[in-house]
Formats: structure tokens, sequence, C-alpha cells
């Protein structure tokens, strides 16, 4: 009726921001930390309510498989059968439900009010009897009824709120360990900075010491309040990844220039970089996609000089360059992103297992591709943010069995130093709950 919907409140401007971003993320494929950080940026909230809507979004995005479940039982129907904004909606009700401190009324009233202004008066209804039935049961008591007659891999996924296969790699590569690795993907991590070496030093982070990377801190708050990222002698970037750059430049390789062969989006290049103008050597960044390509860049524009880095928009199965041109090789390969479900939280549900059929062979040609950049005697360090066998270990026994006699591993351990319990085979695998970091990949091959 018009009276009713002149006597509603408005919706709060952090859940407004909350629903719009995750509109973006379902329904435009927006990624959730990319999207959220230009909103908020843009929305002038406070400090309090910035760090509601990045949880709202953020968690509600973490475990949207498990609310999806919830809401197709509260509701009588599945998910799909619920219209895709009507849908953002009662997820982000139930995340404050069930996972957060929100008192029962305040999330019914504030969800309601929320789809009303923003989807409109025909589904206040639905969404107030959907989230009075989920809110019967707290979210441990609906994880039990989900689980009900799962066997142990899917009631494991249920209760870390992964997909099945994920759940399945993790029991695969962690075995007892598992529930663990799975669990820190749902605990998001510190904001992690970096340094570029030769323009700034640590102690201007401002935060604490990475545990193992000598080029880093962690920070929280935003990173664009130190005035060393905002000029770009300093960045944002993952513990594990500056590991894997750092290991690159590590073991001995003859003189010559540096190639980052799928640069994008410039952390590691970024990082590369300021090594290889210490070692006398310039770094040729390359990326195919020429967004990317800007974003990197923008991370290396504060290097100069005779040996200041150069990026080109280049196919890396395509070399624009010749065989056997570079000392040291950076192969960081597109991949499903495992390893880093803790920062990308819809990454879990946008991913397919079926996406390692296409992923695999573009990896495959990538690492081909990288060895043969390689001069006698240089060093490749393929490397992914995933720790799915298909992605790591058998692509480089792959590449390596190809090659006899041409091409062999290093011990990539060797130049981790002091980083325990990464060692797998010749190879390093980091973990969030092991080490901290994402759960980057690494392995370090010499080209004979």
């Amino acid at each position: 009726m018009p009276h009713q919907r002149l006597a509603r409140r408005r919706p709060d401007a952090a859940r407004v921001l909350a629903y719009r971003t995750l509109r973006a993320v379902s329904s435009e494929g927006a990624y959730t930390n990319l999207e959220l950080g230009r909103r908020l940026a843009d929305a002038g909230l406070d400090a309090r309510d910035a760090a509601f809507a990045t949880e709202l979004v953020s968690g509600t995005s973490r475990l949207q498989g498990t609310y999806d479940r919830v809401l197709a039982e509260a509701s009588g129907r599945p998910s799909s059968g619920l219209k895709p904004d009507a849908l953002d909606a009662l997820r982000l009700g139930t995340h404050q439900l069930l996972s957060m401190r929100v008192p029962q009324r305040a999330a019914v009233a504030a969800t309601v009010e929320l789809a009303g202004a923003e989807i409109g008066e025909k589904v206040v209804g639905l969404t107030n009897a959907v989230l009075r039935k989920v809110a019967a049961k707290s979210l441990d008591e609906w994880v039990a009824l989900l689980s009900a007659g799962e066997d142990a891999v899917g009631a494991l996924a249920t209760r870390t709120h992964h997909p099945r296969w994920i759940a399945q790699a993790y029991v695969d590569l962690l075995g007892d360990e598992a529930e663990a690795g799975l669990a820190a993907n749902n605990e998001p991590p510190v904001t992690t900075l970096v340094v570029r070496p030769g323009l700034a030093n640590t102690t201007e982070l401002a935060g604490e010491r990475t545990s193992h990377s000598p080029f880093g801190a962690r920070r929280a708050g935003n990173p664009g309040d130190v005035p060393a990222v905002r000029e770009g002698r300093a960045g944002v970037q993952d513990e594990g990844s500056q590991l894997v750059a750092w290991a690159l430049a590590r073991p001995d390789a003859p003189a010559g220039p540096w190639l980052d062969l799928c640069a994008g989006p410039g952390g590691k290049a970024a990082l590369l970089a300021g090594l290889a103008i210490a070692a006398g050597q310039r770094l040729l960044a390359s990326e195919v996609s020429e967004h990317r390509a800007a974003l990197v860049a923008q991370s290396l524009r504060a290097y100069g000089g005779d040996h200041a880095p150069v990026v080109i928009c280049a196919d890396g199965t395509r070399p624009a360059w010749r065989d056997g041109a570079f000392a040291r090789v950076m192969a960081d390969v597109p991949c499903t992103g495992l390893g880093a479900l803790r920062r990308r939280p819809e990454s879990r549900w946008r991913r397919s297992e079926s996406d390692l059929d296409d992923l695999v062979p573009l990896q495959r040609a990538l690492l081909d591709s990288a060895l043969d950049a390689a001069a006698p005697g240089g060093v490749v360090a393929y490397v992914t943010c995933s720790p799915h066998r298909r992605e790591t270990v058998e692509i480089v026994d792959a590449a390596v069995a190809a090659r006899p006699g041409r091409v062999r591993r290093l011990t990539a351990s060797d130049w981790l130093t002091g980083v325990a319990d990464c060692a797998v085979g010749d190879d390093v695998q980091l973990w969030p709950h092991r080490h901290g970091t994402d759960a980057m990949f690494l392995s370090l091959l010499r080209v004979d």
C-alpha cells in the first residue's frame, strides 16, 4: 500500500553499499575486494560503518554457498528459483542473522527495509517470511541439518563452507590437516605491504615486519595512508607472493635481463624490478591484457634510470622475444586462485572443477614458453596461487619429462631458509594455516 511505503524507514548507507556491491559481484562478475574498495572510497562512510559494510560483503561472499542452501530450506525452493536481486538481499540478511552480532529483530527489519527500497514492495513479504525461518536456527544447527546424510568429504565441505571439489583437493593434499587448511580460508588476512627494493625501506611501512620476507610488513587500515605506498615506492602484496619472487632472484644465474612472463597486476614484477636493478639488470614485464599491463606500469612507475623496467602487452604463449634471451624468468600463470580464497571470498563459488580443463593446457604452454625464454644456466620460477595438483606438480612433472637432460628441478626450499614445513619434494607449497600466507606454489627449474 502507498502509506506503507511512506512509513518505511530508508535503509542505512552501509547496508545499501553492501547490497549494491554484492549485486555487482554476483551479476556483473566483479571482484569483491576491488568493487568494495572502489565503492568505499566514494561513499565517505565513517570507520565503523565502513567496517560493517566490509564484513557484510566479504562474509556474505565467503559463505554464499552455505547461505544459499539455508535459504533453499527456509524458502522451500532452490536458490535458483529466487530472483537474483532478492537472493542477494536475503544472503545479506542471513549473514547478519547467522554470523554477525546483529539482533534478530534488527537484522530482519533492516533487510526488509533494504529490499523494499532497492528492489520493490513486492519482495518485502517474502524477505520477512524467509528470514524469520532462517533465524529459527543458529549457523551450527543449520550446518548440522545440511550435513545430515553426507559422507566425510561432503560434511567437511559443508562445515568449512567450501564446494565439495575444493574440500576433496585439500583432503588429497593435506590429509588430517585439511580441516585446518580449509578453515584458514575463512579468516580474512591483515593487509601486507611491500617495499620496492632500492626505493624504500620497511621502517616506512609502519607495521609489523613479515615473518620471512625481508621486504614486507603487516598493517591494518588503509594502505594509502602510508606515504611510500602513495608515491609508488611500496605497494600491497601477500608475503607468499613476495617469497616466491625473492626465491627466483637468489640462485646463481648468468648475467642478462629478467622476464616476468604474466606480469599482471604487477606485484611480483615490482619486487623483481628492484632486485634486477640491484643486480645491474633490467626486467621486461609482459602481460597479455591491456588493462592489466596498465596496472603493471602503475606498479612500476617509481623506478627510473638506466635499468628501469620495461612493460609490454604481449601473449606469453606467442613470445615477443627470442629464445634463450633471459637469465631469470617468472611464470606466475593464470590459475583457479584456490590459494587466495581468504582474500577473494567469491572465488570458491565462482570457480568450478571444470575450469581446470581450460587452465591446465594454458599453464603447460606458458611454462614451455618460459623454459624456451631462459638462457643456458638460467632459472625459471613456475608459480601458481593454487595448491591443486593438476595446476602445480603435474604441470612441472610434464615439463621436466618433456625435456630430458635439459631441465632440472632445484630444491626450492633451499632459497626460502627459515620457512618451516614448506617443501613438497623439490618444490615449495605455502599454506595460510602453516605460514600465514596465501597458498602459493613454487617450482624452480634450471635450464641446462
